[in-house]
C-alpha cells in the first residue's frame, strides 16, 4: 500500500466522521450544577481557617464539598485534619512517577465528616515556580477526572498576593463561577483584595465570566475599613468573623469551630448560605489613593509630600548632569 492510497483512506475516514450528525442537545431541566468558588486573600489573613470551618459547616448542612488547597504553603487542610499534614498532589505525583506507578484518588484525596480535601502543594524552596506547580497540579486533577466529579461545591484556596500565572488560573480561564476575597481591617490585606478585584475586572473586559461574590472580613476589630472597602468596590460582606480570643485559641490548636450547635455555629451557617447564594458581580477596583483614603493619615502617611531627588542627592557635589543615556564617543 503506497502513501497515496493511505492519504485517500484517511481523507475518506475524516469525511465519514464529519458526516455523522451530533447528538441532540439535552433539553431537560438541569439536575446537577457544581459551584466552583475560588477564595483569595493575603497570606496569613485566615483563608485556611475560614475555609476549613466553612467547608465543615456546609457538609453538615447536607452539601457535598471538596476543598482544594492551592497555596504553596500546603496548609489549607491542616486545621480540617487537626494539624495533620495532607500528602500533596505534586509530591505524590513525583514519588509515584519515580516508582513507575499511577496516582489514584486515594493517594491525594482524604475526607473528614463529609468534607473531601486535598492539597496541590508547591515546589521545594528555590527549585521551581509556585504558579507552575498549581498548573501541574490541576493537570493531574484533570487526569483523575476532575470535570466528572459529583460535588455541590468545590472551594479553591488561593494565595492572593500574586494574581498571575497559575495563581490567576481560575479567573483567567473561567475555571470557577465566582471569587470570594478574605480581608481584614488592615491596608495590606485590602490591597491584596483590591488586586484580586482588578484581575477579575481585567479578564471580564477580555471576555471572561468570573465575578466577585463578596468579602469575608476576618479578625474584625470593628474599625470598619474592610466594610468600607467592600462598599466602595461594590461587593457585599458575606460574614464578619470577630477578633475574639476564643476563636484565636481554638484556631491555634487546630479545632473546628464551625460545628452545628456550638458558640460560633450561627456565624458559619450564615456564611455557608451567603457563599452558596451570593451572585458574582463585577467589582469596582479602587485606585491607590482611594484605598489609602479608607484609613486615617496616621496609619497610611498619605499626608506626606513627595520631594523629587536631584543629581546632587544621588552623586554628591560633583554630580554631572547627563542629558542622555546615549553613548558619546570622543573624536579620534
Amino acid at each position: 500500500m503506497n502513501g497515496t492510497t493511505i492519504q485517500f483512506q484517511q481523507r475518506d475516514r475524516l469525511r465519514a466522521e464529519a458526516a455523522v450528525e451530533p447528538d441532540t442537545p439535552a433539553s431537560g431541566p438541569v439536575t446537577k450544577t457544581t459551584q466552583i468558588i475560588a477564595i483569595y486573600g493575603k497570606g496569613g489573613i485566615g483563608k485556611s481557617f475560614t475555609l476549613a470551618n466553612l467547608s465543615y459547616m456546609m457538609a453538615q448542612q447536607g452539601k457535598k464539598v471538596l476543598l482544594i488547597g492551592c497555596d504553596p504553603k500546603s496548609d489549607t487542610t491542616s486545621l480540617l485534619f487537626g494539624g495533620k499534614a495532607c500528602p500533596t498532589i505534586i509530591e505524590t505525583s513525583s514519588r509515584k512517577k519515580l516508582a513507575g506507578e499511577a496516582v489514584s484518588i486515594g493517594d491525594v484525596c482524604f475526607k473528614r465528616d463529609g468534607v473531601f480535601a486535598m492539597e496541590l502543594g508547591g515546589p521545594e524552596v528555590g527549585r521551581g515556580c509556585g504558579g507552575r506547580g498549581i498548573i501541574h497540579g490541576f493537570e493531574t486533577l484533570e487526569k483523575l477526572g476532575f470535570h466528572d466529579w459529583d460535588f455541590d461545591y468545590v472551594l479553591l484556596d488561593f494565595l492572593g498576593d500574586v494574581v498571575c500565572g497559575g495563581f490567576g488560573l481560575p479567573i483567567a480561564r473561567d475555571m470557577c463561577q465566582k471569587v470570594i476575597v478574605v480581608g481584614s481591617n488592615d491596608l495590606q490585606s485590602l490591597y491584596v483584595a483590591n488586586n484580586v478585584c482588578s484581575a477579575v475586572e481585567y479578564f471580564r473586559k477580555l471576555g471572561g465570566n468570573v465575578g466577585v461574590a463578596g468579602m469575608v472580613v476576618n479578625k474584625d476589630d470593628g474599625t470598619g475599613e474592610a466594610a468600607a472597602f467592600a462598599q466602595a468596590a461594590g461587593i457585599p460582606v458575606l460574614a464578619a468573623i470577630p477578633a475574639h480570643e476564643d476563636i484565636r485559641r481554638k484556631s491555634a490548636s487546630y479545632e473546628i469551630i464551625g460545628r452545628p450547635g456550638t458558640q460560633w455555629a450561627a456565624l458559619f451557617e450564615e456564611l455557608g448560605r451567603n457563599v452558596a447564594e451570593a451572585p458574582p458581580v463585577r467589582p469596582r477596583p479602587l485606585t491607590q489613593d482611594q484605598l489609602l483614603g479608607l484609613f486615617s493619615s496616621d496609619v497610611t502617611g498619605r499626608d506626606v509630600v513627595l520631594q523629587p531627588a536631584t543629581p546632587a542627592d544621588m552623586s554628591g557635589v560633583n554630580a554631572v548632569v547627563r542629558p542622555s543615556l546615549e553613548v558619546v564617543y570622543d573624536a579620534a
